[in-house]
């Protein structure tokens, strides 16, 4: 018995040992280094803006709940800012990142040490600059596993890998901003895309860097994505097999089959596949969606190789997947409009059901006034975007720091809760007075508490558009969504209040709706914006106050001594 007993503490002390040590395997702190190195793609040299001399960045590991700190030091030659897209950072606005939002830039030789304060996300979420164009090739996974000793809400897979989705420019990516922003057109298209920072196959000098996964027949595995492209909506595929999505944006949902993906710039999927086809060779392979036929895009695939071990070298070319054509609205809103969230005793899921505030936002593209009509947007203007008819103007301090300091003058608190003017939001030929938005930096106020339901209103002004909305701070449950006008009496009794899936991102439909419903229990200053680059570089965001609680705990937490000034 006394020996029993003893093998008995003695497995169990090994147990927990084996438990700590998994723990202290995950790094609680980072240094990012961001600086320029070269990097050789579609035959050309480049210089590009990194962290670590990596393309993508590296990834950060960790469990549901941590705190971690990223110790940032700009070593390139702009000022830039990290943003952990997708981490609510609950009371700590600080370390958001936002440029001019929640800080201003680190400095070139400067430093900022970032606290990152995990919640209840679990999954995969990401992180990228938040300044000028910047996040094209500084951005990287954030995987987050369970807490210790709980297990993922499905089987757990042999192997996890890293998809990250992005753009590449032959030109200088700065220049590519300062150029479109001068003009007053639209911005050049990128010249590649790209899977884990290769090509592949289908474009010149790339083959032999192509991206390949090595798998076991009859193992299933993890696949972890991000669309960090910067302009594009992305269609998704592995050749000859079905993928199993169970989790977006750092939230599980119930298992979604498929034989394709469409994943929104800034949106996060997880999804698992089985290795059970012949030994061979199959396309991973990603291609543009794009809903608008008068803007130009970059309209190429990227591919990478899964490659079942015991393959032998043989002519025969990966098998490719089957992707919806280009321009497929049906496939993307169909896949988008099945997920729903796991809603399980494990990962239970809390939808406000009474609202305390209603919003709809209308979100816009539209133009501005160029001297001599000598601009590249339509009839000589300037493209600009808008939520609510407000191109949003930028200050050049930090709003948090207004806001906690009280600095007046800064921003206004008048954004207003509908748009200014009510029509026909998605019809065609519209008169063109409607385009021209204010230029404002208003801000909406919420009470710590407060429930929101806020419904994204797509219009067809200059050119209606799909629109990856992006709120930071924040998850909120996608409860609905259709085409054309919001309708306030007939679209809520369609809504899904039982199991809507649990976003940071999501993407409204070219002249369609989507309603969401949060609640603002996270004192700070945060950011709101369409995450298709250009639209938020013509002004398409705007940002919510949610005021202190009355309650210990409902309060944001004091700023970190080394915030980047604004100089």
């Amino acid at each position: 018995m006394k020996i029993a007993m003893v093998l008995h503490v003695l497995v169990f002390l090994l147990v927990v040992g084996f438990i700590k040590s998994q723990a202290a395997l995950i790094p609680k702190s980072y240094d990012y280094e961001v600086k320029e190195a070269n990097f050789t793609r579609l035959c050309k040299n480049k210089t590009i803006l990194t962290v670590n001399g990596e393309f993508p960045g590296p990834t950060i590991y960790a469990r549901r709940g941590d705190t971690l700190i990223v110790n940032v030091k700009n070593r390139g030659n702009l000022g830039i800012t990290i943003h952990w897209h997708g981490v609510k950072q609950p009371r700590y606005p600080w370390s958001d990142g936002p440029e001019f939002i929640t800080q201003c830039p680190i400095q070139p030789g400067a430093n900022f040490s970032q606290k990152i304060i995990l919640s209840d996300e679990e999954g995969t979420l990401w992180w990228h600059a938040h300044s000028d164009w910047s996040r094209a090739t500084v951005h990287g996974l954030i995987v987050i596993w369970p807490k210790i000793g709980r297990p993922y809400p499905f089987p757990k897979p042999y192997v996890e890998y890293p998809i990250v989705l992005a753009e590449w420019w032959r030109q200088d990516v700065e220049a590519v901003l300062l150029d479109f922003l001068k003009t007053g057109g639209d911005p050049n298209t990128s010249d590649a895309l790209t899977i884990n920072g290769q090509p592949g196959d289908l474009y010149p000098c790339s083959s032999s860097e192509t991206t390949k996964f090595i798998v076991e027949h009859g193992k299933t595995y993890m696949l972890r994505m991000v669309n960090a492209a910067m302009n594009l909506f992305l269609f998704w595929g592995i050749g000859g097999h079905e993928v199993t999505v169970v989790g977006t944006d750092g939230a599980y949902v119930k298992p979604l089959k498929s034989n394709y993906v469409v994943i929104s710039p800034g949106q996060t999927i997880d999804l698992l596949f089985k290795a059970d086809q012949p030994i061979g060779q199959y396309y991973i392979a990603a291609k543009p969606y794009n809903s608008q036929p008068a803007i130009s895009f970059d309209n190429t695939t990227t591919t990478a190789i899964i490659e079942y071990k015991g393959y032998k070298k043989l002519s025969l070319s990966p098998v490719f997947p089957h992707l919806p054509k280009v321009n497929d609205t049906n496939a993307s809103v169909n896949f988008t409009g099945s997920l729903r969230s796991l809603a399980s005793r494990a990962h239970p899921i809390d939808v406000p059901m009474k609202i305390t505030r209603n919003f709809l936002f209308t979100i816009s593209i539209n133009t501005m006034p160029c001297p001599n009509n000598a601009c590249l947007g339509p009839r000589g203007l300037r493209f600009a975007a808008s939520v609510n008819n407000i191109t949003f103007a930028s200050p050049n301090i930090s709003i948090l720091d207004a806001y906690y300091g009280r600095i007046k003058g800064v921003y206004g608190d008048d954004f207003p809760n509908f748009p200014p003017l009510f029509f026909n939001f998605t019809a065609n030929n519209l008169n063109t007075s409607l385009q021209t938005p204010l230029n404002a930096s208003e801000l909406k106020v919420l009470e710590y508490g407060d429930t929101v339901e806020l419904v994204f209103q797509g219009t067809n002004l200059v050119a209606g558009i799909d629109h990856p909305m992006h709120l930071h701070g924040h998850s909120f449950y996608v409860v609905g969504w259709g085409f054309g006008n919001f309708n306030r009496s007939r679209d809520p009794l369609s809504y899904n209040l039982v199991d809507p899936p649990l976003q940071q991102t999501i993407a409204v439909p070219k002249n369609g709706w989507t309603a969401i419903r949060f609640k603002a229990d996270n004192p700070g200053v945060w950011l709101m914006h369409c995450h298709l680059e250009r639209h938020i570089s013509w002004g398409m965001e705007m940002a919510f106050i949610t005021k202190n609680g009355s309650k210990a705990g409902e309060s944001i937490l004091p700023p970190p001594p080394d915030m980047p000034p604004c100089t």
